[in-house]
């Protein structure tokens, strides 16, 4: 019995340090039926900051594909000799070190990690709002957000976005996710909620 106890535990400890990115991305309500503790995340980020959970996952599946270990690839020297990577981006929200130290600084959460589910989505809250008070953007409106997500709030005020053809591509596409994730989890949502504390 006490093997079987001690097993448990290990799991359990195994399962909180992170998740697999999840076999399909495109259906919100089965992301966060394989992930219930995202669910939880999610809702406390909405409660927190007003950005809605299809927008947060939305922005994860473009950032990292909800890989927490994602990193932008290295540059290859020769083709072939791995170099240094193009920036410090990481984790599932692909916040730079800077933006991170930023976010901790600001929120009190000294001990918020990029590669934890629920800081990542907390961080995406957080900056959402900074992206209200400094450009003037909507909760409401994903592709804005990312535009100022990716750009940054100089570039984004600066209109810098209109030059990159791919990136205006990008924040169509999360715009377009976070409207089906929304609309995915209006239908699912009493499931998810069975058996969460929604307080909590």
């Amino acid at each position: 019995m006490r093997h079987v106890l001690t097993l448990l535990v290990f799991g359990l400890a195994l399962s909180a340090c992170g998740h697999r990115p999840p076999d399909q991305v495109e259906n919100a309500c089965l992301i966060l039926e394989d992930n219930r503790s995202w669910w939880r995340e999610v809702q406390r980020t909405e409660r927190r900051w007003g950005i809605s959970p299809g927008v947060q996952l939305a922005i994860l599946k473009r950032e990292s594909s909800f890989n927490a270990h994602a990193r932008p690839a290295r540059r290859r020297l020769l083709g072939f000799i791995p170099g240094s990577r193009p920036s410090s981006a990481y984790g599932y929200a692909q916040a730079l070190d800077s933006t991170w130290d930023w976010y901790r600084n600001e929120t009190g959460r000294g001990g918020a990690d990029r590669d934890d589910f629920g800081d990542a989505v907390d961080f995406i809250g957080w900056y959402s709002m900074q992206s209200r008070n400094l450009s003037s953007i909507s909760l409401d409106d994903p592709r804005s957000l990312y535009l100022a997500y990716h750009e940054g709030h100089g570039g984004f005020n600066r209109r810098s976005y209109n030059s990159k053809s791919w990136l205006l591509r990008a924040a169509s596409q999360v715009e377009s996710d976070a409207r089906n994730y929304d609309a995915q989890i209006s239908r699912c949502r009493n499931r998810l909620d069975r058996g969460w504390i929604p307080f909590l």
